[in-house]
């Protein structure tokens, strides 16, 4: 299998210049058209981007994430849910990268096996980045009003963090 997966990409490349070769398209030309359109792309997406890093790091550097964990600490406990998994559940819907990150720390501390483990890996399969998205996406096309949409990705998310949690419980709690 890893002997052609090295060949997919030049396989694709040669067999794209020989369809527009066959066609008589002008190759070079819509090449520098197409590579020309993903940097207008990048420079109208850039700014939707840096506004949602700082906000995350902003939100992360705030300090709220552990006056959170001790409000609600005890309330976990009665419900059997492993506190290690909020910190996950709360980053998840702003950012992918730093909720992968925690996921391979639960992942090197308790094992892919363990309960956190199992919840943790179906947590991250049952949400969605919403925040992320959310301003790439309609950042980048200048859409402003995203209330409704917010709301919707957001109940999304906390239904898929319960559902998580409801189905590990079921097939391995």
């Amino acid at each position: 299998m890893n002997f052609i997966s090295l060949f997919i990409i030049p396989i694709f490349v040669v067999s794209v210049v020989l369809y527009g070769f066959l066609k008589r398209l002008d190759i070079y030309e819509s090449f520098l058209k197409g590579a020309k359109e993903g940097l207008v792309m990048t420079f109208h997406i850039a700014p939707a981007i840096i506004a949602m890093v700082f906000a995350t790091n902003l939100f992360l550097n705030s300090n709220f994430i552990d006056w959170f964990f001790q409000f609600l600490h005890p309330i976990f406990q009665i419900l059997h849910i492993p506190i290690e998994i909020i910190p996950m559940a709360l980053v998840r819907p702003i950012s992918g990268t730093a909720s992968l990150a925690i996921l391979n720390n639960i992942l090197m501390v308790y094992g892919p096996d363990s309960f956190v483990g199992r919840l943790a890996s179906t947590l991250q399969g049952c949400t969605d980045t919403t925040i992320y998205v959310l301003a790439l996406y309609f950042g980048s096309i200048k859409i402003t009003k995203t209330g409704h949409a917010l709301f919707a990705g957001l109940f999304a998310d906390l239904i898929g963090i319960l559902a998580s949690f409801i189905i590990v419980s079921i097939f391995f709690g």
